[in-house]
């Protein structure tokens, strides 16, 4: 097996995600879901539930890892059935979900809505985190590019589009991003590419206004921008197989530059994965995209009390500092409710704006067509 070959299969095992069991809920035990990375699912079991258990001790928090987004959509139809029937959907909450999800739940009274009423701290959130009042937003992070200082000053480091992509194909195999349905950092790579194609206008995407016709109008663009970059890409045109195998290449040596989420790549450096010779930047004519990640609550849950005690825990000055220590995330709340060491610290990241793209049909979309149209020999498995 080459190279590329290796970069391509090595986290196939992981990319065999394990349905969800579902049982009975247990009375005082909240149902968490999560379709987040590893690192946020060892986040809530190591870190968030013994806090939140010791704050509550009437109350049992368990964590199950639902695979990814389409996990949490099987669910979450599931309690929409449950609704209707009246019947316990077997989950109290979600960490990380679009309650425009499935369609016809808002409508339907399938999500709690939040609001300074049923959530202490909800007045501390930050502006820019909000989206709709189903959604809760507890932690940020947003994509980034990480370089090898030692070998790209930087004075000349890239800092819009066509600085990027012109520094991509005046230093050949020195960059490299993940498959997009393999993880966040390469998949809003290739979301930037949409917005540059498309005016650099991310309101020209919503989850409710996909159709086929208008993906094809609107992403066909794109693959030209992405195909245009391949050949000076690693190896010519490979990709790694994930968020944590790009910041592997980076450490290495391998590359000079990859995408990164902000979470990740500071949590690197803090453990010594990454060099303290790791610069960040971010493109100052369009930001790469980012957002805000939320807490849904089932209405339905039989524990849907509980589970609001954990959302507001969330906002608590403990957890969203945890969240900045731990993770290297950004807080849901304004930065002035954080101390000021962590607050000066992390001065440098602090966003002020968060390009989003939508999931749902958007997100299949775009899988599909990078596959198609960007990179056709390479195995989706």
């Amino acid at each position: 097996m080459n190279r590329r070959e290796f970069l391509i299969t090595s986290s196939a095992a992981a990319g065999l995600l394990a349905l969800p069991r579902f049982a009975s809920a247990a009375a005082g035990t909240i149902d968490l879901y999560s379709g987040s990375d590893a690192n946020i699912v060892d986040l809530w079991n190591n870190v968030i539930r013994p806090a939140f258990e010791k704050a509550h001790p009437a109350v049992a928090l368990k964590v199950t890892d639902a695979g990814d987004n389409n996990g949490l959509r099987a669910i979450a139809d599931r309690a929409l059935a449950a609704l209707k029937t009246k019947t316990d959907p077997q989950a109290d909450l979600f960490e990380q979900f679009d309650p425009r999800l499935p369609s016809g739940g808002i409508d339907a009274g399938l999500w709690v809505k939040f609001s300074a009423e049923n959530i202490e701290g909800y007045d501390h959130i930050n502006p820019l985190a909000f989206d709709t009042p189903f959604s809760l937003p507890y932690r940020g992070s947003q994509v980034l590019l990480a370089y090898d200082t030692t070998k790209l000053d930087p004075k000349d480091v890239p800092k819009s589009w066509d600085q990027l992509t012109a520094w991509i194909k005046a230093n050949p195999g020195q960059f490299i991003y993940n498959r997009p349905d393999k993880g966040g950092s390469g998949g809003n790579f290739v979301r930037r590419a949409i917005h540059e194609a498309n005016g650099r206008d991310p309101k020209k995407f919503k989850i409710d206004n996909f159709t086929a016709d208008f993906a094809i109008e609107t992403l066909t663009p794109a693959w030209k921008i992405l195909n245009d970059l391949a050949p000076a890409l690693y190896d010519k045109g490979a990709y790694t197989a994930g968020n944590t195998q790009s910041i592997q290449l980076l450490a290495q040596g391998v590359v000079t530059m990859v995408p990164v989420w902000s979470d990740q790549v500071l949590q690197a450096i803090s453990q010594g994965v990454l060099p303290d010779t790791t610069g960040l930047v971010q493109l100052s004519d369009l930001a790469l995209c980012g957002g805000f990640s939320s807490i849904t609550v089932f209405s339905n849950g039989a524990n849907k009390d509980a589970a609001l005690k954990l959302a507001a825990f969330m906002l608590t000055k403990e957890m969203q500092e945890a969240i900045i220590t731990n993770i290297g995330g950004f807080p849901a709340v304004s930065w002035d409710h954080i101390s000021d060491d962590l607050r000066k610290k992390y001065a440098d990241v602090i966003p002020s704006t968060i390009p989003t793209f939508p999931g749902g049909d958007w997100e299949k979309a775009i899988a599909d067509g990078w596959y198609r149209n960007v990179a056709p020999s390479i195995s989706r498995t």
